[in-house]
């Protein structure tokens, strides 16, 4: 059995010591130096070149390095039967629940205007904590645990789906009640797949309906986001501002608007970042169940886009 790592701009080593823990007799191969293309039967891929995997005739599965797969199924070229993996880590709902918590506590108990104060010497006591009510914009594994943990923590939240829920055990809006499930927040978390009912979402028709000042936190994925909607939104008051963790071209070029923009929080794509060591024991064991021909973990249903 034969794997070929594509991941361009990114360190593939991690992975290979990782893998090569759980399984030293797997051969492993790295784009772009793939030696013998017609041995390779999985691909482990992360923004792979769009087209690369016609080059391995004898690919049997593909899985993805992270929980998201939006990149892979972009990809016209790759056969409806082949199968598609991804990763399902606790520790990648942790971090992204930690990130989450960090941005409504940051926009609740207003840090960032604090900050700003102190650097205008502006001893300011007013609104000291601002009353929210968090929306879920995807109610998955991860955006399931953001709620969870932030209605512990005695915050009010709503989901939002693209599906019916059934006893689900916080107040939830399917599809046709967006308009409804806005008006019931104040703080908007993305947490959607990235699929083509999804794409752009966050967008001015979607901003003009939320309450004023609402705040907007986008962990999912950039090309949900219209970015020159959000810095109009902002502009008007429509958005009191937004936190960001992911970009519709990353790394962000040097000329974007969002890096002068004082209402945009911004990280590098940090907020969960899959860890090989955790990962890798998920991707040894479906090529073992995919040798002895058994049902693999954590298949992708490309209908629903993860």
């Amino acid at each position: 059995m034969s794997l070929a790592i594509i991941s361009p701009g990114r360190d593939p080593q991690p992975w290979i010591d990782a893998i090569r823990k759980q399984n030293d007799q797997l051969e492993i191969e790295v784009f772009p130096n793939i030696q013998y293309p017609e041995k390779v039967e999985v691909a482990l891929l992360w923004q792979h070149p769009k087209g690369i995997l016609a080059d391995f005739p004898n690919l049997k599965m593909i899985s993805s390095m992270g929980a998201g797969v939006d990149h892979i199924l972009s990809d016209d070229s790759i056969p409806e039967d082949l199968p598609i993996v991804r990763i399902v880590d606790e520790k990648l709902t942790w971090s992204m629940t930690n990130y989450v918590v960090m941005g409504v506590l940051n926009f609740h108990r207003q840090v960032t205007r604090y900050q700003q104060l102190k650097k205008d010497r502006n001893w300011d006591m007013s609104d000291p904590e601002i009353p929210v009510t968090i929306g879920v914009m995807g109610v998955g594994a991860l955006g399931f645990d953001v709620l969870e943990k932030l209605d512990f923590m005695g915050f009010p939240v709503v989901g939002f789906g693209f599906s019916e829920k059934d006893d689900f055990p916080f107040p939830y809006f399917p599809k046709e009640k967006l308009d409804e499930f806005l008006k019931e927040v104040n703080v908007l978390v993305c947490l959607l797949p990235l699929t083509a009912d999804t794409e752009n979402i966050l967008n001015k028709s979607l901003f003009e309906k939320v309450n004023p000042g609402t705040y907007l936190i986008n962990v999912a994925r950039g090309r949900h986001l219209v970015e020159e909607d959000l810095v109009d939104a902002i502009s008007k008051g429509q958005l009191s501002g937004a936190m960001l963790d992911v970009y519709r071209k990353e790394p962000l070029q040097e000329d974007h608007p969002f890096w002068q923009n004082e209402g945009i929080f911004m990280t590098p794509h940090i907020a969960s970042v899959t860890n090989p060591e955790a990962a890798s024991p998920q991707v040894v064991e479906n090529i073992r169940r995919l040798e002895s021909n058994e049902p693999l973990m954590n298949l992708v249903n490309r209908s629903r886009g993860y």
